[in-house]
This record gives C-alpha cells, structure tokens and sequence, in this order.
C-alpha cells in the first residue's frame, strides 16, 4: 500500500468515526485498541498501486496549497508587524535621522527602494527626539481616548443556533483561529456587535488573544471589539498586537480566572502620531492584510474540497482519472 494513500484513507475512517469503537477510556487516559482494529475492523482499498498513488495526490496536494497559504500568511503578518514596531514602537526613522542619516531610503530602513516614495514616507517622521522619550510632537495617550471599544455581551441562550439564523457569534477564545475566527454559532438576537475589519481581543480566560472579525458579527461577554478612531483597521489590528504584553497581565488578576475591563482596557497606553502617520501605515499594511484574507479564503474553500472529496475518494464513489502521457 502507497503510504501516503494508507495516511488519507485512516484521514477518512477517522471522520467517519469508523475507528470510534476501538477508542476507549476507561481508565482516565485514552488510548486506541490498535490489536482489535487491524483485527476486526474491515479495510478495503484499491490493489493498483497507481491509483492509490494519483488518489493520494490529489488529496495532499489540496493539503501543501493550504500549508503554503498559512506560511505566506504568517509572513504577511510578520513584516507587517516589523513595519508597525520600526515605526511606533522603537521610533526606527526618527533614530536614524537623530543619527544623521539624510538618504530617505536608509531613513525608513529600506522599505522602498523607491526614492520619492521614501522621501515622502520620511517627513511625516520627526527629527528629534522630546523629553519624554517620543518623537517631537508624538505624545502618550490612553487607548480609549485614541480608539473606539465595544465590549461583548453575551445574548440570551435560546437566541444561539447552528442553522444561520442572524448573526455570527463569537463569545471566546475557542471561536479564534489565525487572524479570522471560524464561525460555530449564530445569533438570531444580537445584542454587541463587530464590524468586518474589527480587531476581536479576547478579554477573559485568557486575555489577550487577537483576531479579525471577518464580517459584520456578534460578540460575546468573553470578546471585546476596537477600531481606531480614523477607521484604520490594520493600524488597530498591529497596536493591539503590540499592547499584548500589557493584555496578559490581566490574565493574573481574577480571583476565578483572569479579566480586563472596559476600563481598565481604555487606560491602556499608546502613542499618538496623527493620523497621516496612521494612515501611511493603513495604506502598507492593509493591501498586506487584504492578501492575507484572500489566502484565508482559499485555504477554506481548499479544506472543505479535500474534505468533500476524502471520503468519496476512499470509498471509490470518486475515481481520480489516470494521467494522460503527451504524445
């Protein structure tokens, strides 16, 4: 048996729940009853070792598309958050005009290659440093004075269903995936409410994680929702990120498991730049975001093909067509 084929077809006798009997737990940990399993339980697959193999492609091939996609994506983020760091939190530019450096390339770190783009990138940024550390002009200012924070409120029980009825809703880290959340519910009544493009921060049990609202969504008590004041999303998304540190500490302080209010969300601090600042950044960062989207997207569709096609395949009500060899 092709390996790579015996790896998809117990795939498929899994989710089928075929091997769930030989699964037992009886003493508190659990372990499969492998003996019993290639005993009793009835394996049938293709003898030709040709069609195992084109079946197998077909399958880990929609599985390296989707493992592709999460690498780019972890990428896209990761220079996007490199960005955000050189420009607010360790003051990259201004440091490097502090230093003397005049080539608008080299001021903003190599960002573009572009002179005139540069250029126009390195006069948003001050020259010198003020007295209490920050770009002259920059100041320290309290998150909810700079962003607007929507703090979940979970509806009542019978308005959750599984059928699409209202609203996605999200209530916990349990919902969060990498950067957009997978919807398990729905909400017929919402009651707090994210907008796509939110940044979704959850604040409790734990504190801390981020996601993306991916549309127009319901959030429960255990979910908080921010947007900057000027409708810049990425620019949301990349201070929280920053501000996690902060956020965590809060996973220490409650008595049952660890909270942030909204209050004590607010008086997070952040730095103010002014918007053109925020907006440069919006205009860099966001085309990365929108990619980062569009991959989500695909490695979703490309998931529920293999998982469409997995069973069908193994069982032979779907045959892979052999190759045809060019003349």
């Amino acid at each position: 048996m092709d390996p790579a084929f015996l790896f998809w077809k117990l795939q498929a006798e899994y989710h089928s729940g075929a091997l769930r009997p030989f699964h037992i737990q009886h003493t508190g940990v659990a372990r499969f009853q492998y003996t019993q399993f290639a005993t009793n339980h009835p394996f049938q697959f293709p003898d030709d070792l040709d069609e195992q193999r084109t079946t197998a492609e077909v399958l880990s091939e929609l599985d390296e598309k989707i493992e592709l996609n999460r690498r780019m994506n972890e990428t896209l983020e990761g220079m996007a958050q490199a960005i955000f760091r050189d420009w607010f939190v360790d003051f990259g530019p201004t440091r490097r005009k502090v230093a003397g450096e005049a080539d608008p390339v080299a001021i903003m770190g190599g960002l573009t290659p572009d002179p005139a783009r540069a250029a126009q990138l390195a006069t948003l940024f001050p020259a010198a440093f003020g007295d209490d550390g920050l770009p002259v002009g920059w100041t320290e200012a309290e998150f909810g004075a700079e962003f607007d924070l929507t703090m979940g409120q979970s509806p009542p029980g019978d308005t959750y269903n599984d059928t699409g009825d209202g609203l996605p809703f999200f209530q916990g880290r349990t919902d969060f995936g990498f950067r957009y959340p997978e919807n398990r519910k729905y909400c017929s009544a919402p009651s707090r409410i994210a907008n796509a493009g939110d940044t979704l921060i959850s604040v409790r049990a734990p504190v801390g994680d981020l996601n993306m609202a991916w549309e127009r969504c319901c959030i429960g008590r255990g979910v908080a929702c921010a947007r900057h004041k000027s409708g810049s999303t990425s620019y949301t998304f990349y201070t929280l990120r920053s501000l996690q540190p902060e956020l965590e500490l809060y996973e220490h302080t409650g008595t049952v498991f660890g909270a942030i209010n909204r209050k004590q969300f607010e008086k997070l601090p952040v730095v103010k730049s002014g918007n053109a600042l925020v907006e440069a950044f919006e205009a860099i960062a966001g085309p990365m975001d929108e990619k980062l989207k569009l991959a989500t997207q695909e490695s979703r569709t490309l998931a529920e093909t293999r998982d469409y096609l997995l069973p069908r395949l193994m069982s032979g009500a779907v045959r892979v067509a052999p190759k045809v060899e060019a003349a």
